[in-house]
């Protein structure tokens, strides 16, 4: 009876331990972003995703453990020739994702491998067909057209390349040397443009600011010798109005008898001062005959002034 219960519990023990294997083979956990190639007799059978996953213990089994997170692959450095026969040493990073797991594992036998090498034939192929130059200011186009071509090829694969970025363009020595000289006369070069642009701009200054000098100097002569002209009009103008009212008045004055009367004493003081000037002057002693007396002359200005008040409209007979 011992053991029979001893067989029984072997048996048991047995079978538990069997069932604890059966169940570690048949349940499978995908972590996220990763992706099993399940074979079943050493043929494809289907791609577990993540989660739970059930296989067929002893008949399934895990080929392929594929990651779906971007990978970077480093581009190891390699010769390319210019189009204008330069030698450069290029290097650069893959960025790449596997789409399809299926593709990755049975279309390529090492993905990895086979992209790198796609991408060094395909950058020394774009190299080419470009100058020197070129390659420093194209480098974002050369990037582009990179990726394009690998993407084009790496379909079957299953694998998508993201971005390709060159890290360095190394050309030889003398190269090197010829462009640090050609860099260094650039340079020079606008420096003396920019000195000559600054001496160009600063004449111009000085000339406008003189010819601009002259323009108000002359504009101020003219507006000085126009407001002389304009006074010296006034002045004249005014000096004539003041004549012409002084002769009004003493004609007005003439008319009458008082007025003559006091015009002909103006006459003679004038006339007897006059003579005394003259005599003061001059060391011939002029003698005064009828012609030339004061009386003479009173008597000519009272006839000039008869004369004049004939011809006056309502004037003395």
């Amino acid at each position: 009876m011992q053991d029979f219960l001893g067989l029984i519990f072997n048996f048991g023990v047995g079978f538990a331990v069997l069932v604890i294997v059966l169940a570690k083979q048949s349940i499978k956990f995908v972590p996220q972003n990763r992706a099993y190639v399940v074979e079943r007799f050493g043929k494809y059978n289907k791609s577990m995703e993540a989660g739970l996953n059930w296989l067929i213990p002893f008949i399934d089994r895990v080929a392929y453990d594929r990651s779906l997170k971007e990978q970077a692959v480093d581009v190891p450095s390699q010769s390319a020739i210019t189009r204008d026969n330069i030698s450069l040493v290029v290097d650069g990073v893959l960025y790449l994702k596997v789409l399809d797991p299926y593709k990755a594992s049975y279309g390529v036998d090492n993905y990895v491998y086979a992209v790198t090498q796609l991408a060094q034939t395909t950058m020394r192929s774009e190299i080419g067909k470009i100058e020197l130059d070129k390659t420093f200011e194209e480098r974002e186009a050369l990037n582009t057209n990179i990726v394009a071509a690998i993407n084009e090829a790496a379909g079957p694969w299953g694998v998508q390349v993201l971005r390709y970025e060159i890290k360095d363009i190394e050309p030889p020595r003398t190269v090197l040397e010829a462009m640090e000289r050609q860099m260094k006369a650039e340079r020079e070069k606008r420096a003396v443009i920019l000195e000559s642009e600054g001496e160009r701009q600063s004449a111009i200054n000085v000339a406008e600011g003189q010819k601009q000098a002259i323009v108000l100097a002359a504009e101020a002569d003219k507006a000085q010798q126009i407001l002389r002209a304009e006074g010296e009009a006034q002045a004249i103008v005014a000096v004539a109005d003041a004549k012409a009212k002084a002769l009004e008045v003493v004609g007005n004055v003439a008319i009458e008898e008082k007025g003559q009367k006091a015009i002909q004493l103006e006459l003679a003081g004038k006339a007897i001062a006059a003579k005394e000037a003259i005599a003061r002057e001059s060391s011939v002693v002029l003698l005064s005959d009828e012609k030339t007396g004061a009386a003479n002359v009173v008597a000519e200005a009272m006839t000039i002034i008869n004369s004049l008040n004939k011809n006056k409209p309502g004037g003395v007979a």
